[in-house]
């Protein structure tokens, strides 16, 4: 009998409770990944997602034949891959990681499970970190992700046995058409060993001041662990990365500056699988409101220029700009000023969640639906339970790159402006623009100080009509971040956020 162990976000064989009981039955493992070409044509698809994973595939291939077996990849619906391996093995079960993606994969996992279901076939999902199944207590949670980062990580395979004659099914790893998201020559490099480098090169030094120094665009890029798209496609593994920073963290030569940066990084940890558990405990987050009463602050998707001008880095502030540009480029941006790109759009554009939400999925190469979804409605307001941040460009600016530095790199049109100047380089005069340059640059979309205030007075209002304290109560109940029993609270906006050096996306 051959046990198929499928891939999806799970690109590597450390860590991998799928592989390693399939391993331990002491029969053929047929490992499976399946490229499937509905996936890619989804809104928050791009093809810097699928390049990376293209690198992992390859990455994981090499890891199988140190263990004597190989990758198998096909092409089309995994029903239909199934099938033909069923035709020419006698597949016994079908063993995979659990997944908390959107309504695509939602759907493709029960229709996967309803194919072996007819066939008689076993069809078992394992825990992948700190996400829970069927969630029935939110109160317990926080137990339950404790345990399981605790629990010691399946050893990998010394053997495999492979199905003879396996290559015939399929072994070409082809690129799916995919939603395009514009060139990205710099974005990161997949694959496990990869990510391994990553990691112990954040470990052994970059780790050091990474609380103080992960919201500036500057020096996010080497004081990030950069882990997020290994982890979002599971090239590495979450609880090994955990436990690798806790010995770290706690070895007797750790200066105590390092402890405190480690201590912080593994509360991002922490944070990356709660955001999934929201997904997880209600998949509609993908598509409304989690406030579902707030659905209607907005009656449409705004202002289609507007959109056009964020999307393309030409609002006309500097920071925000210069955040696209990287981003569109790179494929990666930290977490503030991701955070930033969204309010922006949402309070000082006025624009519907949905449509800018979906242009930054195709913009990142780390897309991770289930942090992705209920960051960007928390950014704009919809969440009910948590405080409003409305950034203010300007500020920003001056703050995280006082020097102005990440803003000349990434809009050329402003080299020349000084210090004073860059941050608002509508305010120059003629003559200061004819010696300084920046004539080539957009002027700003809007006031946006005023745009700010707008937004404020109409969410307030509509809040006051609209929301409710049962709706609240609901959201507070099922979502929010609690230690012990939740305790009620009135529908006004709380402060269920945390600083914002721990409330994060994880990068």
């Amino acid at each position: 009998m051959t046990t198929v162990v499928w891939y999806k976000r799970d690109l590597r064989t450390r860590d991998h409770g799928p592989l390693s009981a399939a391993a331990e039955l002491g029969e053929p493992v047929i490992p499976l990944y399946v490229v499937e070409p509905g996936y890619w044509q989804l809104p928050d698809t791009s093809a810097r997602q699928w390049h990376f994973i293209e690198d992992s595939l390859a990455d994981l291939r090499r890891q199988l034949r140190r263990i004597g077996s190989d990758l198998l990849v096909m092409h089309g619906s995994v029903n239909d891959a199934l099938g033909r391996l069923a035709a020419a093995y006698p597949i016994k079960r079908v063993f995979c990681h659990q997944e908390t993606g959107g309504q695509w994969t939602f759907e493709r996992d029960n229709n996967v499970i309803g194919w072996c279901q007819e066939r008689s076939i076993e069809f078992r999902e394992w825990q992948q970190f700190g996400v829970v199944r069927r969630l029935q207590d939110r109160d317990l949670w926080d137990q339950a992700w404790s345990a399981v980062m605790r629990a010691k990580p399946p050893a990998v395979p010394e053997r495999l046995i492979m199905p003879a004659d396996l290559a015939r099914l399929g072994t070409v790893i082809t690129t799916p058409p995919t939603q395009q998201a514009g060139p990205c020559p710099d974005r990161q490099a997949g694959g496990s060993q990869r990510g391994e480098k990553l990691l112990a090169s954040f470990l052994e030094r970059r780790c050091v001041g990474y609380q103080y120094n992960i919201s500036s665009p500057v020096s996010a890029v080497r004081a990030c662990s950069r882990l997020s798209p290994h982890l979002a496609y599971g090239t590495v593994s979450l609880r090994e990365v955990y436990q690798s920073a806790k010995a770290t963290g706690q070895h007797s030569n750790s200066l105590p500056r390092k402890k405190r940066s480690l201590t912080s990084f593994r509360s991002r940890l922490h944070w990356h699988c709660h955001f999934i558990q929201k997904l997880e405990d209600e998949p509609e987050l993908e598509f409304r409101a989690m406030h579902r009463e707030l659905e209607g602050l907005k009656s449409g998707p705004g202002d289609s220029e507007r959109l056009q001008r964020w999307q393309e880095g030409q609002t006309g502030w500097p920071l925000v700009d210069a955040c696209m540009r990287a981003l569109h480029l790179t494929g990666w941006i930290n977490f503030r000023m991701r955070a930033m790109l969204m309010a922006v759009a949402s309070y000082q554009l006025w624009l519907h969640w949905r449509n800018p939400a979906l242009h930054l999925a195709r913009q990142f190469t780390d897309f991770e639906p289930g942090i992705h979804y209920p960051q960007a409605q928390m950014q704009s307001g919809l969440t009910g339970i948590n405080a409003l941040r409305i950034y203010n460009p300007v500020l920003q600016s001056q703050k995280l790159d006082p020097e102005g530095e990440f803003i000349r790199r990434w809009i050329p049109e402003l080299q020349g402006v000084p210090v004073d100047l860059v941050h608002t380089p509508w305010l120059m005069t003629p003559a200061q623009k004819e010696r300084y340059g920046g004539n080539t640059y957009i002027s700003p979309v809007c006031d946006h100080e005023h745009a700010a205030r707008a937004a404020r007075k109409a969410i307030g209002e509509f809040r006051k009509q609209h929301v409710s304290a049962r709706e609240t109560d609901r959201v507070l109940h099922r979502h929010g971040s609690r230690k012990g029993p939740v305790q009620r609270r009135p529908a006004t906006p709380s402060r269920e956020s945390p600083p914002d050096s721990q409330l994060s996306l994880f990068d």
